[in-house]
């Protein structure tokens, strides 16, 4: 896959579809490599007349890892003091702009899940000239008393890292139990082969702490969200544990005129049943946009 130089950065990524039809810009969440967005998603986004960019955010992946920076104290960084914290979500949302720069995109519509979401928004904030539509899924303003974990999701969250491959690939199955879609269960030996190939891709988990730091050292979006005038959707689950639902109900109610799509019996992931219901939302939500956009009813077949 390539890589493009990015705000300091060199960022992985990977496209699909047809690079003359505007671009759809997928920006995953806490830890989470590009390859959560599955092939076969990015296909059916494709097919719907655009051009797929999925990319490794800074420190996941394949992506450059601030390995000389300090290990972020995270209980000070809950007391207020964010000292030891490298970057904010506003630097990964430059991250962002950079890629569209390095691959010579205007403005794309900008589609963003957990985290992701969270980049999505700062995206939209900082540099509302790039982006054609916004995509909210699964996330949260950033303000504390929405979006809120249960326990039991927030410890399978940061629980310490595991030891080994074995223990790595087992976990994911135990999260998965936890902060999953309790409606569209993903098969335990599915949960097992995508851990095991993330694995395999990169394990590096101190970019976790940091990508962590950074979500809880930067500020609360919602005063800003306000000023948001692209086409935006919120895409949440109603059996979200991880972040609750009000976090994307809160993101729906502050940007002027947003879409919310409340998703019954989805948890804190992208369940493949639920594809074409998050698919159709994206596209629709595309063709509010003011700028060139692709037919969000007609397959093109342009998927890579």
């Amino acid at each position: 896959m390539p890589r493009a130089l990015s705000n300091g950065m060199e960022l992985e990524y990977d496209t699909f579809g047809d690079p003359s039809r505007p671009t759809v810009l997928l920006i995953m969440g806490l830890g989470t490599q590009m390859t959560a967005w599955r092939p076969e998603f990015c296909r059916a986004v494709a097919e719907r007349g655009f051009h797929v960019v999925r990319y490794d955010n800074r420190d996941c992946g394949l992506s450059t890892f601030l390995d000389d920076c300090p290990t972020p104290d995270i209980r000070a960084v809950l007391a207020g003091d964010t000292s030891t914290v490298p970057y904010l979500i506003a630097d990964m949302a430059r991250d962002a702009v950079g890629l569209l720069d390095a691959l010579g995109v205007e403005a794309a519509h900008v589609v963003g899940a957990s985290m992701g979401g969270m980049i999505a928004q700062q995206f939209a904030i900082d540099h509302p000239d790039r982006v054609l539509s916004l995509c909210s899924i699964m996330s949260t303003t950033g303000a504390r008393s929405v979006g809120r974990a249960t326990s039991e999701a927030l410890a399978a969250l940061t629980a310490p890292p595991p030891g080994s491959r074995e223990e790595a690939v087992e976990r994911a199955v135990r999260s998965a139990a936890v902060i999953g879609s309790p409606a569209y269960p993903t098969p335990d030996e599915e949960l097992r082969e995508r851990a095991a190939a993330a694995y395999d891709r990169s394990h590096r988990p101190e970019g976790f702490v940091r990508q962590y730091a950074a979500i809880l050292a930067s500020p609360d979006r919602t005063p800003h969200l306000r000023a948001v005038t692209v086409p935006t959707l919120v895409v949440h689950g109603a059996d979200d544990p991880l972040i609750d639902r009000d976090g994307g109900e809160a993101t729906a109610a502050a940007v002027p005129d947003a879409e919310l799509v409340v998703l019954p019996g989805m948890g804190h992931d992208l369940p493949e049943p639920l594809w074409p219901t998050i698919v159709d939302a994206v596209a629709r939500n595309a063709a509010r946009a003011a700028g060139p956009v692709a037919d969000a009813s007609t397959p093109s077949g342009t998927g890579a």
